[in-house]
């Protein structure tokens, strides 16, 4: 797993999420997707394939802050999940991802169920 890359994400997503143009966004996760998917590793392989469904989400022209929100969330726990097992050098840097992951989910399914509400 190369630790610049998680690094430079945690940093990105410590920013916000609006802070991340989005062609980075995607690159970002172009090369995190294939990383996975390349590894031979069932769990990496379906946090790749939930970024497949972020980077759908993303680019479908209709931003939906629930799916997203529900997209980030799952990415969130799944990374969780991955950095319990993850060496000593990535443990931290993976659960403070899986932290930022949530938290973002988290807000965006918030801020959608507000505007629900408000309709």
């Amino acid at each position: 797993m190369p630790s610049d890359q998680l690094l430079a994400t945690v940093s990105a997503l410590k920013n916000g999420l609006t802070s991340l143009p989005l062609g980075s966004a995607m690159d970002n996760t172009e090369t995190w997707q294939q990383t996975f998917l390349q590894s031979g590793e069932p769990g990496l392989q379906d946090i790749a394939r939930e970024i497949g469904n972020l980077q759908s989400l993303l680019t479908s022209g209709a931003l939906s802050a629930h799916a997203i929100g529900n997209s980030l969330t799952m990415l969130g726990n799944q990374t969780s999940q991955l950095a319990t097992q993850a060496a000593a050098d990535v443990k931290k840097p993976l659960q403070e991802l899986a932290d930022l992951l949530r938290k973002h989910g988290g807000d965006l399914l918030a801020h959608a169920e507000k505007n629900q509400k408000k309709k």
